[in-house]
């Protein structure tokens, strides 16, 4: 069996943010056991899989990041959309353009600690866009 389901996210803020509940209400529907590939459509946010409990490890992934991969670097020439589109496009390649989670039980099997993240790298980057296929029996 193999299903694919458009899942259209709201606009979120430049940050880090846990979509795994989110996603749960449109993937109700899972098999026993299987595979769930869950890919972002947009090359300036990424998804990650990491921890889901306290806050400020999103604010660090937010602080790092930033320091990694700064705005306003005078060796990017893509900057007609504006000081955060060439550093968003970088981050997004570095994080990746989706993640694979097994599927037990009918549910998501993700760690305790896990959680899936959106990762918006734009100032302004508006609604997002995932395609969920997921592989079963």
């Amino acid at each position: 069996m193999v299903t694919q389901v458009n899942v259209k996210l709201p606009r979120f803020p430049r940050g880090y943010h846990l979509i795994s509940s989110f996603l749960e209400k449109y993937l109700d529907d899972l098999p026993e056991t299987g595979i769930a590939h869950i890919f972002i459509k947009h090359t300036s946010a990424a998804l990650t899989l990491n921890e889901n409990a306290d806050p400020t490890v999103r604010d660090d992934f937010e602080s790092f990041m930033n320091k990694l991969i700064p705005e306003n670097d005078p060796v990017y020439r893509h900057t007609i959309e504006g000081a955060d589109d060439m550093p968003a496009h970088l981050k997004s390649s570095l994080l990746g353009s989706s993640v694979t989670i097994p599927i037990t039980n009918h549910r998501l099997n993700i760690g305790i600690w896990q959680g899936i993240y959106l990762c918006e790298f734009r100032n302004y980057g508006g609604p997002r866009e995932l395609v969920v296929t997921v592989y079963g029996e």
